[in-house]
């Protein structure tokens, strides 16, 4: 397995929930903000349906908020919402051209996103957001550079994504060494405060990092890893 390369300098994240990229991508977005690169990030919704016994409208406000503090905690400076309803998203030409535009908006060299697989690596099966925002990501990637393709937007075209990075597939290929950025990973996940204590579920964050980063780092010779599925276009 290869290390992700370095040598860029603008990347846009897009995931469909807040918290999505906090398992583990956002601690490699920490080391990248340190290297001086810029990162924006995309979220789909706004996980209003995410929080069972809390009303959606409020559950939406609180997760951005945490999701704002969460990219913080990591140098990303910049969070857009494209507001589209939470567990209900659905593949094709409308999402496509969602994510074009925003492709097109902030022209990165890098898109990262999460596991469009149909399972995680434990073999736990994966969410239908997660699947269909994934999938449509990777598409979005080419449609952005295809200049016949909804030209409606009144967007330039832009064909500089070098790579799609997919975090948490089990059919990862590249790996980030992420030592002395682990700690920042945890903070970012952490600041998903009020929508863990509503789960009940007594969740350890640094415990659940440690564990995906530790054993992944012991693979490739370094302290702290995060493994990626790349797409090269």
């Amino acid at each position: 397995m290869d290390a992700v390369p370095e040598d860029w300098e603008r990347a846009l994240a897009i995931v469909a929930h807040p918290d999505d990229l906090e398992y583990g991508g956002s601690t490699a977005v920490a080391k990248w903000t340190g290297q001086g690169k810029t990162v924006v990030e995309v979220l789909a919704t706004r996980g209003e349906a995410g929080i069972d016994g809390m009303d959606p409208e409020e559950a939406g406000r609180v997760r951005a908020a945490e999701q704002t503090e969460a990219a913080r905690r990591v140098g990303v400076d910049t969070v857009e919402f494209l507001d589209l309803p939470d567990g209900m998203l659905e593949y094709g030409l409308p999402l496509r051209r969602v994510l074009t535009a925003a492709i097109r908006r902030h022209r990165p060299e890098v898109v990262i996103s999460l596991n469009f697989r149909e399972t995680f690596p434990n073999g736990g099966f994966n969410m239908a957001d997660h699947r269909v925002l994934g999938l449509a990501v990777a598409d979005a990637v080419r449609d952005a550079g295809n200049r016949w393709v909804f030209r409606d937007l009144g967007l330039e075209p832009w064909s500089g994504v070098r790579f799609a990075l997919f975090g948490g597939s089990p059919q990862a290929t590249h790996y980030v060494d992420v030592s002395g950025h682990l700690q920042a990973g945890i903070d970012s996940l952490l600041a998903h405060e009020v929508y863990y204590t509503n789960l009940g579920a007594g969740f350890d964050a640094a415990a659940f990092l440690t564990g995906i980063m530790e054993p992944a780092g012991r693979a490739f010779g370094v302290e702290h890893a995060m493994v990626f599925e790349m797409i090269e276009t």
